[in-house]
């Protein structure tokens, strides 16, 4: 039982924040995820996938992880297969760690997705790349620790009703919010953030570090 990471291939950066939110986790890699194995000082009890993007020049105790093979043409990524072992382990929480950028958009959706519909089945879910992370909003209200100026978003999965926020620059006051509207896109922290759903499927995508500028 308890919080498992799963090392996903998307980009990652260590940071202060990250290694709190990786403390005392299992950690169970997909595929070319346990590339961020070695920056992060961890080595997985579980190495998943079908390996057909593994790092060269892999440290020997990395390379020598247990691994669970599966064939390159099968019905889920590596990610899923992944997390379904950290399941299988009696995970009650998750950190997908690498779940935003990298190579493959279509992995990026996914993760964002699937962290929704496990978040309905009483999953806790984290998605980070360090320097982002995403949190899903079931319907209730919830809390968060970030500080003034965080920049963040809601992002909506399906119409969102009964909608508020405070705590922010652009407060909402149970709104209505149409499926792939921007209205809830670039907001800022102001003072304790908290978000309340009155129907739909969201997820809270925040920014704790600043972002580069362009």
């Amino acid at each position: 039982m308890g919080t498992f990471t799963i090392l996903l291939g998307g980009d990652l950066v260590r940071t202060p924040r990250l290694d709190s939110q990786l403390a005392g986790a299992r950690v169970i890699a997909a595929d070319g995820g346990i590339g961020h194995a070695r920056m992060l000082g961890l080595t997985p009890e579980l190495w998943v996938g079908d390996f057909d993007s593994v790092p060269a020049d892999l440290p020997h105790d990395l390379a020598a992880v247990p691994r669970q093979v599966f064939p390159a043409e099968k019905d889920k990524t590596d990610g899923e297969l992944a997390i379904a072992a950290a399941l299988e382990r009696g995970a009650t929480g998750l950190v997908l760690a690498g779940a935003f950028g990298g190579k493959r958009a279509d992995h990026a959706f996914l993760h964002l997705a699937l962290a929704v519909r496990l978040a309905e089945a009483g999953i806790s879910v984290l998605l980070t790349s360090g320097a982002q992370e995403g949190i899903p909003l079931l319907p209730g209200k919830a809390g968060f620790d970030y500080a003034d100026g965080t920049l963040f978003s809601v992002l909506g999965f399906s119409d969102l009703s009964g909608l508020s926020v405070t705590g922010a620059k652009w407060p909402l006051d149970h709104v209505e919010v149409a499926f792939g509207s921007s209205l809830t896109i670039s907001n800022e922290v102001k003072g304790r953030l908290e978000v309340a759903l009155g129907h739909g499927r969201a997820l809270l995508l925040a920014h704790p570090y600043p972002l580069p500028e362009s």
